[in-house]
């Protein structure tokens, strides 16, 4: 079974009319959807038919019932937490006209899963853990643990350097020294991440293999010895939000590495399950109701 470990929240999606008037009123189309890169990938992972975990902590209120139920409906097994006193997460995320997506984040109780159950680790031959999950304590602790339970039963382990501003927050030299630690078995950057933390077209030191998405450009993949090759990417008709493409990616790519596909076959995977959340509001499926 794949797993995936981190945040489940609230995504409050702002599509303007136009430009942002300071100061005023700019009239928009705001949507709402279940969010947290853990859980979206979790989510595509269910709909491309593949049994999956969750693995999180929410509020204890009513955002995190529904959440909880939302995403236990797409089929996926939820394992969260129920943190007393605490509210559940939520991004308010403002898309440009182009497309390109803003967040204003506030975690709330989805940092607050201090360890994970050995239940929840049962029949895991998977774990993707977004670099979110590694920033605040004491999910980071409790991720930390979990990904050497994991690899010490002989599973596979992913990694998504999730966010530019995440990782700068955290400090890119403890990501690095961590990834060297943990040594994954694939780290996923896009190209801005990639540059950020000094491996744009060279590896992870530590991981199996780099993957380095550059948009509509040729993904790049490196292996831990160094090799490069490059895959192109279909060209995509019509984005309108990004939110969620990285994850979706990362669906693709576990699903199919799952049903022991190829790298370069499972890069393009990837990036087919992309292409359909970027026609949909927040990381939504093209076709499915939710994430």
């Amino acid at each position: 079974m794949i797993a995936t470990l981190g945040d489940l929240l609230e995504d409050v999606v702002v599509w303007p009319s136009g430009p942002m008037r300071t100061g005023t009123d700019t009239p928009a189309t705001i949507h709402r959807r279940r969010g947290g890169s853990a859980a979206n990938v979790a989510a595509a992972v269910a709909h491309l038919g593949q049994p999956v975990r969750f693995i999180g902590s929410v509020g204890d209120d009513e955002i995190g019932t529904r959440l909880v139920a939302e995403l236990a409906g797409r089929g996926v097994d939820v394992k969260a937490k129920r943190v007393k006193g605490a509210s559940t997460g939520a991004i308010v995320v403002g898309v440009d006209p182009d497309g390109e997506r803003s967040f204003f984040t506030d975690r709330g109780a989805s940092t607050a899963l201090e360890r994970v159950k050995r239940s929840w680790l049962d029949g895991v031959t998977a774990l993707h853990v977004p670099a979110y999950s590694f920033t605040v304590e004491p999910l980071a602790s409790a991720t930390i643990d979990a990904v050497w339970r994991v690899r010490a039963a002989g599973g596979e382990i992913s990694i998504d350097t999730s966010s530019s501003g995440a990782l700068r927050d955290m400090g890119t030299e403890r990501f690095l020294e961590l990834m060297a630690d943990l040594e994954p078995d694939v780290v996923l950057a896009n190209r801005e991440e990639a540059a950020l933390l000094g491996f744009d077209g060279a590896g992870c030191k530590g991981a199996g293999l780099t993957i380095v998405r550059s948009g509509s450009e040729p993904t790049v993949v490196v292996t831990e010895s160094g090799k490069v090759e490059e895959i192109g990417v279909p060209p995509v008709e019509v984005v309108v939000d990004t939110t969620g493409a990285g994850d979706a990616f990362a669906a693709g790519w576990l699903v199919a590495r799952a049903a022991d596909a190829e790298v370069s076959e499972a890069v393009r995977r990837g990036h087919a399950v992309a292409a359909r959340v970027l026609a949909t509001p927040g990381a939504e499926i093209d076709g499915d109701g939710a994430g």
